[in-house]
């Protein structure tokens, strides 16, 4: 299947990897989903997970994604606020 996750603005990139690591706790943004999968205590390898249930990345993936959506919206919000 593939992503279908694009980022609009790929200079954009960097920034959303530092918040995804914010939001976890990693130190590394290429750790974040590691961290969440242990935190789980679902088996995650670094490289090949084709193994891996569906249910499982799901998890992972799901709360990793919807933090940063909360925390993006939070952050428009905020914006608006100081505006007026």
């Amino acid at each position: 299947m593939g992503r279908r996750n694009r980022i609009l603005v790929p200079e954009a990139r960097e920034g959303l990897d530092r918040l995804k690591a914010q939001l976890i706790g990693a130190n590394n943004p290429n750790n974040a989903k590691y961290e969440v999968a242990n935190e789980q205590n679902i088996p995650m390898n670094r490289g090949y997970n084709g193994n891996m249930k569906g249910k499982d990345a799901g998890k992972i993936g799901g709360s990793i994604g919807g933090n940063m959506v909360r925390e993006l919206v939070k952050m428009a919000e905020q914006q608006m606020l100081n505006k007026k």
